[in-house]
């Protein structure tokens, strides 16, 4: 957790926070209204088939579909890395050269195609996102040949490879699919801000609606996802938050912050801020009511990321878990869990917990106790 986040999340905790929004919006402890939400509410999972290259990458698999459209849920998140359809398909640490990002690998490709219809086949909505986009990845040692931010350069491969996906499917109804622009836009700093993004993403959004003008558009909140962007509406583009708070229960003992030992065991409510606060339901609800201005806007909003580390214990981590998505239900949106099996060990399949009575599910071990909870949410 960077500076500028701890910064943010110790405003959360107090009369800071409005401050702390940009374009004006407020927080309030009034509880969420009702507001209609243009977009659906859809409930579901991320699906990281395409997040890494190399072998880390997986195929698509039907039964995944076919398990998430039987538990009742209509929604999956596809994390994908643009790197994995190139041709030089090098880590994210590794530096590639400008014109290797219009080199494509076809067959890539046509695992995104088969990941598409299998939603469909299944009637589940399935949204496409940039998770590691050119010019721009959350996280360490990441290496771009240019800064979406800052460089025309990346601002036109971010917008081919958006009119590639738009291009290849512009006959897929707006009800099947959508389009998430990039994973968990930055934290404000002099470099980036709500006008900045829009210049960035203005382009791509353009390139989208010329092949299929009601395609569903989703641009991820900036500080990861925490901030509604007011400079975005006249885009017309709906906008995702993703709740990884607090970051003291969320991602307590994960394998990629080992730096954070300060961290105690967390539990629920009363888990740790990064301030002299403890979190609670009526603490979520103050820290998410900005999105309802967005809503009352006739902006979409939809939580694309939530879940947390399966080394909280379950009770505390299923208590937590309900009270975010009960803030979910109260504003009227939808939301999709990180992840749905194995790799981050936040899902529902293979998370790997010490104290939960795991069900054998053709293979795998299911959380039936998890499941349900969110099949209630």
């Amino acid at each position: 957790m960077n500076s500028s986040r701890r910064d943010f999340l110790k405003l959360a905790g107090g009369a800071g926070l409005a401050a702390a929004l940009p374009g004006g919006v407020t927080a309030t402890a009034t509880p969420p209204r009702s507001t209609t939400n243009p977009l659906p509410r859809w409930r579901g999972f991320n699906l990281q088939y395409l997040y890494r290259p190399g072998p880390a990458m997986l195929k698509p698999d039907e039964d995944h579909f076919r398990w998430i459209a039987g538990w009742g849920f209509d929604f999956v998140r596809l994390p994908l890395n643009y790197r994995t359809w190139l041709k030089n398909k090098a880590p994210a640490n590794e530096l590639i050269k400008p014109e290797d990002v219009y080199d494509l690998d076809e067959s890539t490709l046509a695992l995104v195609d088969q990941a598409v219809e299998l939603g469909g086949r299944h009637g589940v909505h399935v949204c496409l996102c940039f998770h590691h986009a050119p010019g721009y990845r959350v996280g360490k040692n990441v290496s771009e040949p240019f800064v979406l931010w800052r460089d025309p350069a990346a601002v036109e491969a971010f917008t081919f490879h958006w009119n590639l996906f738009a291009r290849r499917y512009r006959d897929i109804p707006a009800d099947r699919l959508s389009f998430n622009l990039f994973n968990e836009a930055p934290w404000p700093n002099d470099n980036f801000n709500g006008a900045i993004y829009r210049h960035a993403v203005t382009p791509a959004v353009a390139a989208i609606r010329k092949h299929r003008p009601d395609r569903m558009i989703i641009a991820d909140g900036a500080g990861a996802g925490n901030l509604p962007v007011p400079e975005l509406i006249p885009l017309g583009v709906h906008q995702s938050v993703h709740c990884y708070i607090p970051g003291s229960l969320s991602h307590y003992q994960v394998d990629w912050m080992k730096d954070r030992t300060d961290w105690p065991v967390p539990q629920w409510p009363g888990a740790l801020g990064d301030g002299d606060y403890r979190w609670d339901r009526e603490r979520l609800e103050l820290y998410y009511s900005s999105w309802q201005d967005l809503l009352a806007q006739g902006v979409g909003v939809h939580m694309g990321e939530t879940g947390g580390s399966h080394r909280v214990p379950a009770s505390i981590s299923r208590a937590w878990l309900g009270d975010v998505l009960g803030v979910c239900r109260d504003l009227g949106i939808g939301w999709a869990l990180w992840d749905f099996l194995g790799q981050s060990k936040f899902g529902i399949l293979d998370s790997e917990r010490n104290d939960v009575a795991y069900e054998d599910w053709y293979g795998h071990k299911l959380d039936r106790t998890m499941l349900e909870l969110l099949q209630r949410s």
